[in-house]
């Protein structure tokens, strides 16, 4: 084996080894590992002696240490030799010359001679690396030529036997360059030969071999494991290229010796530094290397007499692998045996916080007994205080605050001083300093919370809470004793201190008087908390006080009118079938929400089968024809109910008279159409007769439109007993946030995070996505498009939270949406009809009384609520003092008896308000005419009707008079009678008949926002003797039916025409034309 030629060749050597005689000393050389027995050398020949002597003088070999005796000596031959195995690297590790020091010992007389063993080394040991594989990280922006320095391989060996050099596995990247340390050490260089891909090759496996220089040759291989990473372009830096440190020998274990530092300008992984030791000899297991801190500690024996200096090298690598290096040497000294003594002379204790940096707080003083170096002492002070030392006199140090002190952080100090003497070992002593901080008033009380809400029932009790705020105050004793009390502020003009009072010692608001949700909805007060330092500081926040609705307002009924002690009369047409509208009960709760929700009922009647009534609208109807056998008075009990809990409720009576004379007047222009039909019929008949005419041309005349609409019933919201209630004003801008919904999981991390999301759905036949959407992370809703009352007034949405987990869990919620009404719709006049360019004209009785019913205006409200009560106003007219106009009904009365100084013509211009904020409003003219008969009414030729509409009672009569003249004078010649019968055509009715006063329906203002509905209007024509023959002028009468709000308030001017024709013909006149 190798081992065995190694022994051989030097066990020749033996034969030639020198001898070094000194002083009477022998020395010899010989290699390492010799087998046990072998011989060094003839001793009792170097030294002169007679081997014959050696064993009478009793000859031995000893050691100085009394160790372990490598050698014995043969007393009959006296040589020299081995008797224990020599190991060189266990004698003398690394260290160049390696002997070892034996004793011979004669007696009689006593001799010692000192012998020196020069141990040779041999290759014994093959390199060795640290690890079984060095793992390299690189960066693929490397560029060429890039340098990685690798881990040494460590050989036991010395001198040629040692690590000689580094050989690298062909690859096509790196290639190897091997460097000589300035002591002597061999280490390898990773050079990057060629440019890395990391998408091409993410690892790359490299075999490093490391050799030695014996004979036969040893060698060593690591596996390198490349990775190859993004850039990372700064590499770590120490503070110093070289460190130096002095460690007394004897030092206890995790004494820090010194604590290396590195920066990388890089962050985040590319940032994080990590320690470590480059190589891996012995002195490694001496010292320890926190990988994080930098710290070097103390992990075995220090020894000065093994060793008396370490020279290590440390790596500083970044999170991805790139290094840099610096070298650390340790100096062990001597012990020293007196430690320094710390003695407080005087404290300033405490001190207050608000000290300025610099400030002397206290003086020490530090004495050592030991003399010269050691003697020399080095104070300092432990880090992470505000407090350093600085050197007074000799031996003198000033303890003095170096930044500002906050007794709310540390209210006391352990203050540590250390003394440190330069002798060696240097020994050092601390002292703890206890310090106090005096409190000054330097923090204002913080509220918990940036601002309170509370929430309170109307009609609560004087004096009950209503929430509770809470300060915190850091400071100490009185500065941080904390006051609360109310800012000056009004609410609805009055003090803030007559709604709620505050206490001052806890914080908790009361109500000092009941709140009343319909005066006022919500305010806001404004609480100080305030200390009782001096100066005192203090802070505010805003505590928002919610009143909510307690129905606690019966319904209050506006129709029919319940002023004095009057009662409200209806005309009924007998002629009136099943389900059509008599009249309609109008109510408001002053309450909101639910409590504001009206029903409507009959609790008695004359006739329970005659009328019903709508629940949600209000609508009283017919339920059958009215027959002969009926009642013609009907009184009908309603009964208006809210949705609060307990329910309120109100109560009115209104009479019905039906009658069957509302319309027989209205038959004046069918009796002339039919007389002028069946004259032009017999006329044209007898021609036919006489004269065999083969054609005739008839037509019959059209009546006016007559249609009847219906009126939808009134929508009535469901009632929403959900989670999660929002309420949003109509017109709001798109994003506005609605309100927020939460969901808790107590699962961990991603099994306990919730996401939001929508659950389809539709609203109003659209996407429900389109309305609002939801934050996935937050749960706040917000709006996605304007809303608008008038087209709906509540809908719903379905929240769906789901965990991350897996498989996902997920819960469910409602969301009610409530949207509130503005105030953006002006009233729509229903009557008189605004359409075209034409007015209303009303016929008054000159036998009017004063209180008599003239017309009426109607006029309906899209909005609801408040903003859709409406009042009625005559804001000019031609008699002021003539007529009146009830404020909530709209009906037009006279004030007093018509005087015959009344002028005939009377024009009113009638404004119709509704309650919101800000009020909107309308105007309507409205023209009365008085007059006991139709042959005192004055010309109407400047009123703006059409030219041929004036006309067609003229062309009635004359096309009558004409057709009847033809036809007796032709009678007459044809059967040439001796005399002639003339009749001369005579008028219905001869003389005055008194007009009846017009009937007008109430004002349906619906506060639902379903509209105010129009009944029928009748009028009545008479003609006389008397009547002028150019103009004969009637105004046709409306429908017995309905029209609904919401179409007028939509309709057009084309509209109408596609309704009643072509708009040249006026609404109020009506016209009969005969074609012959």
């Amino acid at each position: 084996c190798a081992f065995c030629i190694s022994v051989l060749r030097y066990g020749l050597a033996v034969i030639l080894f020198v001898l070094h005689p000194v002083y009477g000393d022998v020395s010899y050389s010989i290699p390492e590992e010799m087998k046990r027995g072998s011989v060094i050398g003839n001793i009792a020949k170097d030294l002169g002696l007679e081997s014959g002597t050696l064993s009478a003088r009793n000859a031995r070999i000893d050691t100085e240490d009394n160790n372990v005796k490598y050698c014995g000596v043969n007393l009959n031959t006296g040589d020299l030799i081995v008797h224990e195995r020599i190991d060189r690297e266990g004698l003398c590790a690394k260290r160049a010359s390696c002997v070892l020091k034996q004793e011979l010992v004669l007696e009689n007389p006593l001799e010692v001679h000192r012998i020196n063993i020069r141990v040779q080394d041999i290759n014994d040991n093959s390199p060795q690396f640290k690890e079984e594989s060095l793992k390299i990280e690189m960066q693929e922006s490397a560029v060429k030529g890039a340098r990685f320095l690798l881990d040494e391989a460590h050989d036991g060996d010395i001198g040629e036997n040692a690590v000689q050099g580094y050989s690298l596995q062909q690859n096509e990247h790196f290639k190897l360059n091997v460097k000589t340390k300035g002591s002597g050490r061999k280490y390898g260089e990773l050079v990057l030969d060629k440019e890395l891909d990391r998408e091409d090759k993410r690892e790359l496996m490299l075999l490093l071999t490391a050799f030695d220089g014996g004979s036969p040759r040893r060698s060593g291989t690591v596996v390198i494991h490349v990775i190859v990473l993004d850039a990372n372009d700064n590499v770590p830096v120490f503070s110093q290229t070289v460190y130096k440190a002095s460690l007394p020998e004897n030092s206890p274990l995790d004494t820090l010796v010194i604590t290396v530092s590195a920066t990388d300008a890089d962050e985040g992984l590319n940032g994080e530094i990590t320690y470590g030791f480059d190589d891996v000899s012995d002195d490694n297991q001496v010292f320890s290397l926190d990988s994080k801190t930098g710290e070097i500690k103390v992990a075995g024996s220090i020894d000065y007499e093994k060793e008396s200096s370490y020279e290590m090298q440390i790596s500083a690598k970044d999170g991805l692998g790139l290094a840099s290096y610096a070298t650390l040497v340790i100096d062990i000294t001597d012990m020293n045996d007196n430690a320094p003594v710390i003695y407080l002379k005087s404290l300033k204790n405490p001190i207050p916080e608000n000290v300025s940096p610099g400030t002397e707080v206290g003086i020490i003083s530090v004495q050592d007994r030991d003399s010269e170096t050691n003697r020399q002492v080095r104070c300092s002070i432990q880090q992470n205080v505000p407090f350093k030392l600085v050197p007074s006199i000799k031996n003198y140090y000033s303890v003095v605050s170096t930044g500002q002190l906050d007794r709310e952080l540390v209210s006391d100090y352990n203050i540590t001083i250390t003394a440190t003497d330069e002798g060696s070992p240097p020994l050092s002593s601390s002292k703890t300093v206890q310090l106090s901080v005096a409190d000054i008033n330097d923090n204002p009380p913080v509220f918990e919370e940036q601002s309170y809400s509370a929430y309170v029932s109307e009609n609560n009790k004087p004096g009950s809470t209503l929430c509770s705020v809470s300060a915190r105050d850091p400071d100490w004793r009185q500065n941080g004793t904390v006051v609360y009390s109310l800012l000056s502020g009004e609410v609805n003009g009055a003090p803030v201190s007559s709604y709620v009072s505050v206490n001052g010692d806890t914080g908790v608001i009361h109500a000092v008087r009941s709140f009343d949700y319909e005066q006022f909805r919500s305010f806001k007060v404004h609480v100080m908390a305030r200390d009782n330092g001096s100066p005192p500081l203090s802070s505010n926040v805003t505590v928002s006080v919610f009143i909510s609705d307690v129905n606690d307002n019966s319904p209050q009924i506006l129709y029919p009118a319940p002023e004095g002690n009057s009662f409200m009369t209806e005309l009924v047409p007998k002629a009136a079938h099943g389900g059509s509208l008599v009249s309609k009960v109008i109510a408001v709760d002053a309450d909101s929400g639910q409590n504001a929700w009206l029903s409507y009922h009959i609790v008695k009647s004359t006739d329970p089968g005659l009328f019903t009534i709508g629940v949600h609208s209000g609508e009283i109807r017919t339920q059958r024809d009215i027959s002969e056998s009926d009642s013609m008075k009907q009184n009908l009990i309603v009964s208006v109910k809210d949705n609060g809990q307990p329910s309120l409720s109100a109560t009115c009576s209104m009479y019905l008279l039906i009658s069957d004379n509302l319309a027989e007047n209205s038959k004046l222009t069918s009796y002339l159409i039919i007389a002028l039909v069946c004259v032009s019929t017999f006329f044209l008949t007898f021609i036919i007769i006489i004269m065999g005419v083969r054609f005739c041309r008839r037509r019959k005349p059209r009546l006016l439109f007559d249609g009847a609409v219906a009126i939808p019933s009134a929508y009535l919201p469901p009632n929403y007993a959900d989670s999660y209630s929002a309420y949003v004003s109509e017109n709001n801008k798109p994003g506005s946030t609605l309100c927020s919904v939460s969901a808790r999981d107590p699962d961990w991390r991603q099994n306990g995070t919730v996401v939001y999301s929508l659950l389809s759905g539709e609203v109003n036949g659209a996407p429900v996505s389109s309305y609002v959407s939801v934050n996935g992370d937050t749960g706040v809703i917000h709006a996605v498009r304007s809303f608008d009352y008038e087209q709906f007034r509540n809908f719903k949405v379905h929240v769906m939270a789901r965990d991350n987990g897996s498989p996902p869990l997920s819960s469910n919620v409602t969301v009610s949406v409530f949207i509130s009404d503005v105030n953006d719709n002006s009233p729509q006049i229903l009557y008189p009809a605004p359409e075209g360019n034409s007015f209303m004209t009303e016929l008054v009785p000159k036998a009017a009384h004063g209180g008599s019913l003239v017309s009426k205006v109607i006029a309906v409200d899209a909005d609801s609520g408040q903003n859709a009560w409406l009042s009625y106003h005559i804001v000019k007219s031609t008699d002021p003092g003539l007529f009146t106009i009830g404020v909530h009904s709209g009906e037009i009365r006279t004030q007093r008896d018509i005087s015959e100084s009344d002028s005939m013509k009377q024009n009113l211009i009638v404004s119709v308000k509704d309650n919101g904020q800000p009020s909107l409003s309308a105007t309507c003219s409205m023209y009365l005419l008085i007059s006991d008969n139709l042959a005192e009414v004055p010309e109407l030729k400047d009123i703006s009707y059409d030219e041929k509409n004036s006309k067609l009672t003229s062309y009635l009569i004359i096309a009558l008079v004409c057709v009847s003249t033809f036809f007796l004078t032709f009678i007459i010649i044809i059967m040439g009678v001796r005399f002639c019968r003339r009749r001369k055509p005579r008028l219905l009715f001869d003389g005055a008949v008194a007009i009846p006063s017009a009937y007008l329906p109430p004002n349906y203002a619906d506060v639902d926002g379903t509209g105010t509905l129009r009944s029928a209007y009748n009028y009545d024509a008479y003609l006389t003797t008397g009547s002028r023959t150019s103009d004969f002028k009637f105004v046709s009468s409306y429908n017995d039916n309905t029209l609904p709000a919401d179409q007028t308030l939509r309709k057009s001017p084309s509209d109408f025409a596609d309704v009643f024709g072509d708009c040249d013909d006026s609404p109020e006149v009506g016209h009969l034309r005969i074609i012959f």
